[in-house]
């Protein structure tokens, strides 16, 4: 069976990966020349000379089981790759919260009760809290945000633990983001596994880390990627589909693993009839992100990643080290999660708070090296939202983070999607 996979995100080579495991012909298409979709290498330049950046600082976690798992079968060599690290949000100041190496969930009981800044009514606030969610099997009613979920925490605690978490890993903020999918993320992170909680931090740019293993492993199989290979239209044939670059050819089955907005472009151009996937596709709401890289000669952070406080006028969530991740030295990396407002304005906010915030760590004068604004980053991931599912119409099929499951868009969300699409091919 021939298998036209579009779009080489993490979603599309897992998907790709996946079906030519289970014996299809998978072909893989790709408008640009850069596998990895929305967590892909992009070129700068730093002092004149060529650099290698991400359109997002992405991370992985020790819970990321699929993703992993799909990596070491890839021959990716995760140790090499990835840092592994406790969960760390500590910030400028030394303050905030780090978790030692125990047993799940006892890493997160010890690492509340120790947190050496947080009055003790904060941490018997947070415990109380997580005990509740427990007991309720880290289940609430669709309509909840994460905000009413932590009604009654105490603001310290909402300001040094939730709010970072939620809007890391669902990029939505947190009187606006899904209660049950927080829940789903905080039980698989802190409460399943030991180590689930870990810091996976990239060492290598986004698209070597599993992309470019995904692409190399698919052409030793025979079946080389399309890359540069915009797909105009599909169209049902018979059985089957066929599929529209600058040229047409057949196939069995098709799997959309493009943008939501670019698969519901190729599935109202198809004129089959869905029309209640279609309506849930453009329906979705998204929010930005934006990374601001910023250099200064010297520079160097206590830790790979720090967390910083935010406010309108002080948007980054986050601060990385480049340098210690791989890259030049000097160069960070600095993440506003649910970001609004243009490039310049963004840029200028981020240097102004690295040198308020990050002054007394000796860092010279910062100098903006480039700002990526990804406008369509990921979905709101808002309460009830009902996503669209994974089958479109007989022999076509949908995967990416966006589309129905327990994750917010992250890239494990991404992976086991494109998987799940794999395995329903028939």
């Amino acid at each position: 069976m021939r298998v036209a996979v579009i779009g080489a995100g993490w979603a599309g080579c897992a998907a790709a990966v996946e079906a030519t495991r289970l014996g299809y012909q998978a072909t893989l298409f790709e408008t640009t020349r850069v596998a990895g979709g929305r967590a892909r290498r992009v070129g700068g330049t730093l002092q004149g000379e060529p650099v290698v950046l991400d359109n997002g600082q992405h991370i992985l976690i020790g819970a990321y089981a699929e993703t992993l798992r799909l990596m070491k079968d890839l021959g990716v060599d995760t140790e090499a790759t990835l840092l592994r690290m406790p969960l760390t949000l500590q910030f400028p100041d030394g303050g905030g919260l780090k978790l030692p190496q125990l047993p799940a969930p006892l890493d997160a009981l010890a690492g509340i009760l120790l947190a050496r800044d947080w009055p003790l009514g904060d941490k018997f606030s947070m415990l109380k809290l997580a005990v509740g969610w427990q007991l309720k099997k880290f289940q609430c009613a669709p309509g909840e945000s994460v905000a009413d979920l932590c009604r009654g925490l105490a603001p310290g605690a909402m300001a040094a633990l939730i709010e970072p978490l939620c809007v890391s890993a669902l990029n939505t903020p947190a009187e606006r983001a899904s209660g049950q999918v927080f829940l789903r993320v905080m039980h698989d992170a802190l409460f399943s596994e030991t180590g689930g909680s870990n810091l996976l931090l990239p060492r290598t740019d986004l698209s070597t880390l599993l992309p470019g293993a995904a692409l190399s492993w698919l052409a030793a199989q025979g079946n080389a990627p399309q890359l540069g290979a915009r797909v105009q239209a599909i169209a049902p044939l018979g059985s089957g589909w066929v599929v529209s670059t600058d040229t047409s050819a057949a196939f069995d089955c098709v799997v959309l693993a493009c943008p939501p907005q670019e698969a519901a472009r190729l599935v109202e151009g198809s004129g089959v009839a869905a029309a209640d996937w279609l309506a849930r596709a453009q329906g979705l709401q998204h929010e930005a992100l934006t990374t601001v890289y910023a250099w200064s000669s010297g520079a160097r952070l206590p830790l790979p990643m720090l967390a910083l406080p935010s406010n309108a006028a002080e948007p980054a969530q986050f601060v990385f080290d480049r340098g210690q991740l791989g890259g030049p030295a000097g160069l960070l990396a600095f993440v506003i999660s649910a970001s609004s407002g243009d490039s310049a304005t963004l840029t200028a906010q981020v240097l102004a708070q690295a040198k308020s915030q990050l002054w007394h760590l000796g860092l010279g004068a910062m100098q903006a090296v480039q700002t990526i604004v990804e406008k369509r980053a990921t979905f709101a991931c808002t309460p009830g939202l009902l996503r669209p599912g994974a089958e479109v119409a007989p022999g076509l099929y949908a995967c990416g983070d966006y589309i129905a499951g327990p994750y917010p868009a992250t890239l494990e969300g991404a992976v086991r999607s494109g998987l799940e699409a794999a395995r329903h091919l028939h």
